[in-house]
């Protein structure tokens, strides 16, 4: 045993570093982070997409319009929901609609029951903005004439080139 026992000294850690790593990461996670758009957070309905097995395109964030065909809860009806990512693109559109009323050209997302106003939305989306692809977002559980209608009037208004959104099959 040693005859003088040292006494021991307390350790001090720096907390600077620590905090600069958490900083750091904060601002990464806000920067990545993918927030809700409008529209969706105005969703009133589940769409459960049908599994593709090759997952080979992503739909584009930007310059997107979007058919939904989903199953009204309420009513348990097929309806139609449109949106346009764009909100410059949205609010000319829809100003050009003379069927809409002025609270359903406040909306991110416009439920269309006449598909006559579907295919005027599609060709005046056209007009708005010449970049503006199209996708068709629909339920797996709707028949299948549901979703032709839409490629119909798709067709219609010449936009002929359009995303389907399905869910990525799993193994």
């Amino acid at each position: 045993m040693p005859k003088i026992k040292k006494k021991r000294v307390g350790f001090v850690v720096d907390m600077t570093p620590l905090v600069d790593i958490t900083f750091l990461l904060l601002t990464f996670f806000m920067f990545t982070a993918k927030f809700k758009t409008e529209a969706e957070s105005e969703q009133k309905f589940v769409v459960k997409r049908p599994q593709a097995s090759a997952d080979t395109s992503k739909v584009p964030e930007h310059n997107l319009a979007v058919i939904y065909v989903s199953i009204d809860s309420a009513s348990a009806d097929t309806v139609y929901h449109y949106a346009i990512s764009n909100e410059a693109d949205r609010s000319q559109v829809y100003a050009s609609m003379e069927e809409l009323t002025p609270e359903q050209q406040s909306q991110a997302m416009l439920r269309v029951d006449n598909l006559d106003v579907l295919e005027k939305l599609l060709k005046s989306t056209r007009l708005a903005n010449r970049d503006t692809e199209f996708a068709i977002d629909a339920d797996h559980r709707i028949e299948f004439k549901w979703v032709d209608e839409a490629m119909e009037r798709l067709r219609r208004s010449k936009a002929t080139v359009f995303n389907y959104v399905t869910e990525k099959k799993e193994g």
